[in-house]
């Protein structure tokens, strides 16, 4: 809640629309070990509080087709995880729910890949869908972005950047990612010169002590700066697109 809390006051500051992004449970990881949850209904309301209490949109990622009705009924966006994202009954489960999908580009799919990902959603009736890309996997350890992805992909729908994510370094030995978080304002910026419609990113008051992605977060107190870089970008690249 402290956490959204500060994004909803720089937001506002800025008048950046935001959607609040928080896993009921993580499912994808690659020891036994590893951090997963508090349990699903505990969470769900959790994020479903967020939402109220700051009258923001909250966004979850779904595993498993019957996750969908289930979290449909505490957050407003549904969000399919990149590994997952060809999982047919999983997007046709999230569809048919009526709430807008983001579906992640899987690490090994190719921009022009995902069209077919978006049908599955709006031949179910559900014309809300957007992408993310969030890297593109560069050997066994490592992601990078593709820039090109983004003009392809909007052809299909509205394109997120994910950031943070595209800055992992999966697969390490450890059994925990890596990432490059000195990286993440170049990715954004980049980014948003490419024309992009939104990003993603994941922050923390003190990034060593996040359960998930602590690697490759923002820390908290750099994010106002950053943003307010990225809107004087974002407005000269409007300014050029009109020009």
């Amino acid at each position: 809640m402290r956490i959204a809390e500060k994004i909803v006051e720089i937001t506002e500051k800025h008048r950046i629309p935001y959607v609040f992004k928080g896993s009921f449970k993580k499912a994808n990881r690659t020891r036994l070990d590893s951090f997963t949850g508090i349990g699903d209904e505990k969470a769900l309301r959790i994020l479903q509080k967020v939402g109220q209490t700051f009258d923001i949109p909250v966004l979850t990622d779904i595993h498993v087709p019957s996750d969908a009705e289930k979290a449909a009924a505490y957050v407003d966006v549904l969000q399919i995880p990149a590994f997952l994202v060809r999982q047919t009954d999983l997007v046709v489960a999230a569809a048919k729910t009526g709430k807008p999908v983001n579906l992640k580009k899987a690490q090994f799919m190719s921009p022009e890949s995902m069209r077919f990902a978006v049908e599955k959603v709006t031949a179910s009736g559900n014309n809300r869908v957007m992408l993310t890309e969030r890297g593109t996997m560069f050997g066994y350890g490592d992601l990078v972005v593709d820039f090109r992805s983004l003009p392809v992909m909007r052809r299909y729908a509205p394109v997120i950047l994910d950031i943070t994510h595209s800055l992992q370094q999966p697969n390490q030995s450890s059994g925990v990612s890596g990432g490059r978080p000195e990286l993440i304002e170049t990715i954004a910026r980049a980014g948003v010169a490419a024309g992009l419609d939104g990003i993603f990113l994941e922050t923390h008051y003190n990034p060593s002590e996040a359960q998930s992605d602590a690697a490759n977060m923002l820390a908290l107190d750099r994010l106002e700066p950053l943003l307010r870089k990225l809107i004087d970008l974002h407005q000269l690249v409007n300014r050029w697109e009109k020009s």
